[in-house]
């Protein structure tokens, strides 16, 4: 196989133009996820593991309805909630870390959502990507970049990082982007992800981004 080509560095001009081309594409991206509450959020974000937001949405109506908030999910039986979640896959083990979180949260944090990325992965089912999106998403507080499937591959795409896990893609991020740009740049790359740069038949040619965007990994543009 062969290897893939190296990109472009990522020069800070270059950054700051795809910074002001995403703002102006999608101004207003806002995270995907239903929610009514900064704990329906964690639910649904745990949830959203290996599953499709659009299906994590379907399923968290009947779920916040029975278990709005963290005492109730806390006394929710297993089985109640395995039943409510099943269609987004690994609902067993979704169900054990949503009961343990809220568990966790009764018991050493009062019922209150902790406000750092440090607490926050203490609590079961939660790992950086999912406390990233709670506190700059519920919070406004840019404790990192939220790395999933769309900003992998597009930032790979936009050769700003040639890193394959997501951890480092993070900090490579981390290193180029201003912090006041960390929430908003994952909400709107995964709108751009969707919208114009799809997996399987991207829309290069009408794409805000072409200019500054080196297709890292994808054959030539044909005229």
């Amino acid at each position: 196989m062969p290897s893939r080509p190296p990109a472009p560095a990522p020069q800070p001009a270059r950054v700051r133009r795809l910074l002001k081309s995403l703002a102006a594409t999608y101004p207003t991206a806002l995270c995907a996820l239903h929610h009514d509450t900064p704990f329906q959020l964690l639910v649904a974000t745990i949830l959203s593991a290996q599953c499709t937001d659009e299906r994590v949405n379907l399923v968290t109506p009947a779920l916040f309805a029975r278990f709005p908030d963290a005492p109730a999910l806390a006394q929710a039986q297993q089985a109640d909630v395995e039943q409510l979640i099943r269609s987004t896959g690994f609902y067993h083990a979704k169900a054990k870390n949503l009961i343990g979180m809220a568990r966790a949260l009764m018991e050493q944090f009062a019922g209150e959502l902790p406000r750092t990325l440090a607490e926050l992965v203490l609590l079961p089912g939660v790992g950086r990507k999912t406390a990233n999106v709670l506190l700059g998403t519920a919070f406004g507080i840019a404790s990192g970049v939220v790395v999933d499937t769309h900003v992998k591959r597009l930032t790979q795409l936009l050769g700003l990082t040639s890193s394959a896990q997501p951890e480092k893609i993070e900090q490579d991020l981390i290193a180029i982007l201003p912090a006041s740009e960390w929430v908003n740049f994952s909400h709107r790359l995964i709108h751009h992800g969707r919208q114009i740069c799809i997996a399987r038949r991207p829309r290069c040619q009408q794409c805000p981004l072409l200019k500054d965007c080196p297709r890292v990994g994808l054959p030539p543009l044909t005229s």
